[in-house]
């Protein structure tokens, strides 16, 4: 039976509550640049989930995977059975790879290849995920001068240049943790 990209989805969301134990939010659609990431989780880092659903192509996932590499610490394709065996082919090898298949036992699981830490990740390029709001929690939980009437732009270098990267780091999780998305 073929699985689409709504029923993966909710499987792999069911498979996140289920196996992470920690705090955890479970984002879905976040635009990322120039691409929309299907499921971002958020704990102490942001891993981005990508999935493609037994009917899919692979077209769009190149850029897709430029995109996700600049904002997340580790990367999933998530993918239907029929995907199952290409899927190593698609994805650099730092790329994790889950399998989402229906069985008389109902949906199962198979992590293909855990995910590394992701080479590519910027995390001056984790702020411009922040709304400006959430980025004056950050320069006033730091300390530091509001930059009253400054752009988010110059708020962020201004954040990157100043907090260590792991405190940082951090912040921007704990934001995206609290944020309102009725926004």
């Amino acid at each position: 039976m073929f699985m689409n990209d709504y029923e993966i989805r909710e499987a792999l969301c069911n498979y996140i509550d289920d196996t992470h134990f920690d705090k955890v939010r479970i984002i879905d659609e976040l635009v990322i640049g120039e691409a929309r990431a299907d499921i971002v989780i958020v704990t102490n880092f942001l891993t981005g989930y990508e999935i493609k659903g037994d009917t899919d192509s692979y077209t769009r996932l190149p850029n897709q995977i430029k995109e996700y590499d600049k904002y997340f610490q580790q990367n999933y394709l998530v993918v239907g059975a029929s995907h199952r065996k290409s899927a190593p082919r698609h994805v650099p090898p730092y790329w994790g790879i889950m399998c989402f298949f229906a069985s008389e036992k109902g949906i199962q699981t198979e992590t293909l290849r855990e995910a590394e830490s992701n080479p590519e990740f910027h995390l001056e390029r984790q702020l411009e995920l922040l709304w400006h709001a959430e980025l004056v929690n950050i320069l006033r939980y730091n300390k530091l001068p509001e930059c009253s009437g400054k752009n988010k732009s110059r708020i962020r270098k201004f954040l990157f240049e100043n907090v260590p990267k792991s405190d940082l780091q951090k912040q921007i999780c704990e934001e995206l943790f609290e944020r309102l998305w009725t926004h």
